[in-house]
């Protein structure tokens, strides 16, 4: 598979978080796990009676109240204990998403949407998990799910990816009209037109890759580049190498580099196109003048 599935376009996700309602952010690295409990024999316990051992309990995010309930409901048909069991596990899920270990996170969410089909945050989990995990068929079927329940574009983009990932490019072309249709916040679009653009270049159409860029703007400096502009400025520079424009895929580049020197492997990919070479001079007739 290309190293550029999966890349492009996360623009991540909105998890479910215990500190409140989702947001639109981009979920951040929660930290380094918490140290595991370490057992101390001390000498003046030696002689004391056994007592049970009782293992720890991990950890588990907190469930919103809101999202807890519609799991809840979702297994009305299950017993009591059975409900808790539903909630806890997607707060493992939760848990281990957080913590980037996204198998597991994907594992849990997806076993959980078997019961729970019908709750979008359930679906989103499962989806973004998957996709974070490379499974691509999956993460498309959660985001589709999630969509539909919530009527809500915001990962059309990813799902446009999976799309790619899995070489179905009309269902990407049929999706980012999709996508159009609803305009769509401007970053979202952008990632839309990234992912398209990147799925014509698997085809070897590049001029239409560079055309569908070009065309909105994508290529265009900014007093005040964000990230949606870095990203399209680095796809451009892209598909120009990619086509043997060098010095038009050095300018994107050293746009990017100017703003973002850390930007993907930006420094690498000038480095690799070479320093720029000074017109070449010239050179005077001989005799030094004029004829008259």
């Amino acid at each position: 598979m290309p190293k550029s599935w999966g890349s492009v376009a996360r623009r991540g996700a909105h998890v479910v978080r215990s500190t409140g309602p989702a947001t639109r952010e981009a979920p951040t690295p929660s930290g380094p796990p918490p140290p595991m409990d370490e057992w101390v024999l001390l000498e003046d316990e030696i002689e004391a009676p056994a007592a049970e051992v009782v293992e720890p309990r991990r950890a588990v995010r907190e469930v919103p109240g809101d999202v807890a309930t519609a799991i809840r409901k979702a297994a009305a048909d299950s017993t009591a204990y059975r409900r808790e069991k539903l909630v806890d596990q997607m707060g493992r899920a939760i848990e281990a998403y957080d913590r980037h270990r996204f198998e597991e996170a994907a594992r849990l969410a997806g076993r959980l949407s078997d019961d729970a089909p019908g709750v979008p945050e359930v679906r989103e989990i499962a989806g973004l998990a998957a996709y974070r995990s490379g499974t691509w068929r999956s993460a498309g079927r959660h985001l589709e799910a999630y969509r539909q329940i919530k009527d809500d574009p915001i990962y059309l983009p990813l799902e446009m990816d999976c799309a790619r990932a899995t070489g179905r490019p009309r269902v990407v072309e049929r999706l980012f009209e999709e996508l159009r249709q609803n305009s769509p916040d401007p970053d979202v679009l952008a990632e839309g037109r990234i992912v398209l653009a990147g799925s014509l270049a698997d085809r070897s159409k590049m001029s239409e890759a560079i055309a569908l860029l070009e065309e909105s703007g994508a290529g265009r400096p900014r007093r005040n580049p964000g990230d949606r502009h870095i990203r399209q400025w680095y796809q451009l520079g892209d598909l120009y190498d990619r086509s043997g424009d060098v010095p038009r895929a050095r300018a994107m580049f050293t746009m990017v580099y100017d703003v973002d020197p850390k930007a993907y492997d930006v420094k690498e990919r000038l480095k690799e196109l070479g320093p720029v070479r000074p017109p070449r001079r010239r050179r005077r007739p001989a005799g030094g003048g004029a004829s008259t």
